[in-house]
């Protein structure tokens, strides 16, 4: 501790570099602080023990597609350091700590006839851990890495996955329900579906575009609502918690304000969060209404025989809708979109389905990350959308992060966080019930694509090292003082 102080006095004059001048506002008392992970990312261990194989794993070994060549069998080595983990959430001052759980770590063979004992143990000492520290924890049961022996079955595209995460869900809710009363079932299931099964940036990278998607996406909708309803009906009783989704979301601004391109960022945020929060948030349910008529008249134009969206029934509308407690929400930046002047029908895309152009204004200041550009007043804009289309739900933002390369004095990221959590405070002066807030990440992990080339910790991590040592970077030192005092000054 006398270290983090000594690193706390010298990152505090790097904050003070910045001029942040003007009010003071105090953030409500009804706003939790938190920092997130997730277990591929910062874990290890990828054959510890008796852990199964996940599609991360096997993409990472079997291709070559990682900017650094790297992959996440050592990670941030979490797996063996997390007392140290905990011993950051608590010098950084945080109320809770969301992390995601290996489903294969815990059912090696992806199904529940096996368990294992210490892959439970595990994370019955992290969570033992944080509890002891006065942190809450959170858990996420998806986070992108499914066991292997599932993704040969057809992951998510297989409808009989919806009973496969049933039997994870009431594992982990049986194991470690007794102590975490906030449960997030899916994050981003948008990334999962897209980029993993329409795109190949993400594993298990199937590259079907305009139909594999819509098919991950009706399994993810009808898994998570079952695995509310589980929860609601079983474990809530006796457990008294909470259950949701964590969807990822920029802010769609016009690019001009004539009547196409304002139809056309309406349209895109209905592709890409509404897709998702529809069925699930609005009074009506089902999917979004222009989602469901494009493709459907795109898809006979194709030559389809039927719409290459799925239909849900009547009942699985029903069972779908209000499936939650919370909105989770990850967001990180704006993008300006317009009206494309070519259409094209020919093959089926999912980005010809939606038919809108995406791009930033080069005013905005950028990050180590291509698509993230730092936007602080879309964040605003998106929460009070929520609010105004969903009924005013309660909102968790779960993820709110910037990128850099190889740097421990990480101003811009002070900067970003100033901006964003100004913007967080605007909204709620706004009338948005935001009850949480959530930095990405507690340290620097595996970027997925991108490796360890692009960093998002408040904590640096040097993996050049074996021995993964943590370091606090200026960022951490803001944030715990914002923490400390709940208060931030007016940017």
């Amino acid at each position: 501790m006398a270290f983090f102080k000594l690193i706390a006095l010298l990152c505090l004059l790097a904050v003070s570099a910045l001029n942040v001048k003007g009010e003071v506002r105090k953030f409500p008392d009804t706003l939790s602080f938190g920092v997130a992970t997730a277990a591929y990312q910062i874990e290890g261990g990828w054959n510890a023990s008796d852990k199964g194989e996940n599609i991360w794993d096997r993409f990472t070994h079997t291709t070559d597609t990682i900017k650094d060549r790297s992959n996440g069998d050592v990670a941030c080595d979490s797996y063996n350091q997390h007392k140290r983990d905990v011993e950051m959430l608590k010098e950084l001052g945080v109320d809770f700590y969301r992390f995601s759980i290996s489903w294969s770590r815990i059912l090696p063979e992806g199904f529940s006839n096996r368990l294992s004992q210490d892959g439970i143990a595990y994370y019955d000492s992290l969570i033992n851990d944080l509890i002891q520290a006065n942190i809450t924890p959170s858990i996420t049961l998806y986070h992108w890495d499914l066991p292997q022996n599932l993704q040969d079955l057809g992951g998510w595209a297989n409808p009989l996955m919806v009973d496969y995460f049933i039997d994870f869900a009431e594992v982990a809710f049986e194991a470690f329900g007794d102590r975490v009363k906030t449960w997030i079932t899916f994050n981003e299931p948008w990334v999962v579906c897209i980029e993993g099964y329409g795109g190949v940036t993400k594993a298990p990278a199937l590259g079907i575009s305009g139909i594999a998607e819509y098919m991950c996406a009706h399994t993810i909708l009808k898994a998570h609502a079952k695995a509310y309803h589980l929860y609601d009906e079983v474990y809530r009783p006796i457990q008294n918690g909470r259950i949701g989704m964590s969807l990822n979301a920029g802010w769609d601004e016009p690019a001009t304000q004539s009547p196409a391109d304002i139809e056309a960022a309406q349209r895109n945020t209905q592709f890409n969060l509404g897709w998702y929060a529809h069925p699930v948030f609005s009074r009506e349910g089902d999917y979004p209404q222009v989602m469901k008529d494009r493709v459907a008249q795109k898809s006979l134009e194709q030559g389809y025989s039927r719409s290459r969206l799925p239909e849900f029934t009547p009942e699985e509308i029903a069972y779908i809708r209000g499936t939650y407690d919370f909105f989770g929400l990850n967001h990180y930046t704006t993008t300006l979109v317009r009206m494309p002047t070519m259409r094209s029908i020919a093959k089926a895309n999912f980005w010809d389905d939606v038919g809108t152009e995406g791009f930033p204004d080069p005013s905005w200041p950028g990050s180590a990350s291509s698509w993230l550009k730092v936007v602080p007043w879309g964040f605003r804009k998106l929460l009070n959308w929520i609010n105004e289309n969903y009924n005013n739900p309660e909102i968790m933002v779960f993820e709110n992060g910037f990128s850099d390369r190889d740097n421990k004095d990480d101003v811009d990221r002070i900067s970003y966080y100033n901006g964003y959590l100004n913007a967080l405070m605007d909204a709620i002066e706004d009338g948005c019930n935001v009850s949480i807030y959530t930095a990405w990440s507690l340290m620097d992990n595996f970027e997925w694509l991108e490796g360890y080339t692009e960093r998002f910790g408040l904590y640096y991590v040097d993996f050049n090292d074996p021995r993964r040592p943590r370091t606090p970077k200026a960022s951490a030192l803001y944030y715990k003082s914002v923490l400390d005092s709940r208060t931030i000054e007016r940017d």
